[in-house]
């Protein structure tokens, strides 16, 4: 008698529990988290070099993360660090000489992970000029965009190749690097982008000659990084950050999947832009866009390379001490690191 009693009254709370729950008791929420805001600042239009970003919005993968990313062009190249510091953008898309730059001022800025990892500035010079080596730069006119490191890689290349760098005469056309090279106007330039520019003048049958800077003297680098602020890593912003690099990550590997389909996105999102141009400079990059070593997550900084090449900086007077490598660059918030 006592178990029936027992079991009727367990049989009424269960009965009650369930009319509870479908009467509008608490249910487990299935639908995504609202999506929260990241403000991207590019270093340069939108580009090739940007392809995994664009990947990334167009598949869902920012969104999957719950982040709304929305990337926008400077009005300087120079600007997106100050924007950043300055609390005006959430990430921006920088070069690691511009980083180091910047933190020698005192901005507390941390590269967060490379998205290219060699330099891609080289000597330009059209076929006609029969230029095949740096050494042949001596005596020329070489044309640079004007930034004071590359005057030291200049010097630093003649130096390398034996000549005397007083000996080439550099002169500052900004960022007409290619129409500075039609219109003869120089030699060579200095400052464009193997993947960029010289795709550029290879799609016109300029037949260029084209050395990247790490092969003629210069220490490598990696080219592009992506920049937070050091006091973001410390606070809940790290955990937005380490989402931004997980899902960027699958955008260039959906863009090495499949350049043709992250190509179209690219340029879906930019009409300005020309698609042959974008999808040959797209081929061009990508063994660039990943670490040398397959184990590496995408976006791996080699912290010994980023001491080597700030040494330099600092014995070209570029930087007023050297720079801390150390804290520089950070692979906390990669793919499968700092867990």
């Amino acid at each position: 008698m006592k178990k029936s009693t027992a079991l009727l009254a367990a049989t009424l709370i269960l009965a009650t529990l369930l009319a509870a729950v479908g009467c509008g008791g608490k249910q487990d929420s299935t639908s995504p988290p609202p999506l929260e805001k990241l403000d991207l600042v590019l270093d340069f239009f939108p580009n090739a070099d940007h392809v995994g970003i664009y990947a990334a919005i167009a598949n869902g993968e920012f969104a999957k993360v719950g982040l709304d990313v929305t990337p926008r062009a400077p009005s300087d190249p120079a600007a997106p660090l100050k924007l950043l510091a300055a609390g005006q953008a959430d990430l921006a898309i920088s070069y690691e000489p511009e980083l180091l730059l910047a933190r020698d001022k005192g901005l507390r800025l941390v590269s967060v992970g490379a998205i290219v990892q060699k330099p891609l500035t080289s000597i330009i010079a059209l076929g006609s000029a029969k230029i095949g080596s740096a050494k042949d730069l001596t005596g020329k006119t070489v044309g640079t965009a004007g930034i004071p490191y590359q005057t030291a890689y200049l010097k630093t290349i003649m130096e390398q190749a034996g000549s005397d760098a007083s000996s080439v005469r550099e002169i500052n056309v900004g960022f007409n690097l290619v129409p500075a090279l039609l219109s003869r106007k120089v030699a060579a330039t200095l400052g464009g982008f193997w993947n960029y520019e010289g795709v550029q003048l290879q799609l016109a049958k300029r037949n260029p000659t084209i050395i990247p800077v790490d092969q003629a003297g210069v220490p490598t680098y990696q080219e592009l990084i992506v920049v937070a602020r050091q006091d973001d890593l410390l606070k809940k912003g790290g955990a937005k950050i380490r989402r931004f690099m997980r899902a960027l990550a699958i955008g260039y590997g959906s863009a090495r999947t499949d350049p043709l389909k992250a190509t179209q996105q690219l340029v879906k999102a930019n009409p300005d832009l020309e698609f042959k141009l974008q999808l040959a400079s797209v081929r061009a990059t990508l063994p660039v866009f990943f670490p040398a070593n397959s184990k590496q997550p995408f976006g791996w900084q080699d912290g010994s390379q980023w001491a080597r090449y700030g040494a330099w900086m600092f014995s070209n007077g570029l930087v007023n001490r050297p720079p801390d490598a150390g804290s520089a660059s950070t692979n906390e918030f990669l793919p499968g690191e700092g867990l």
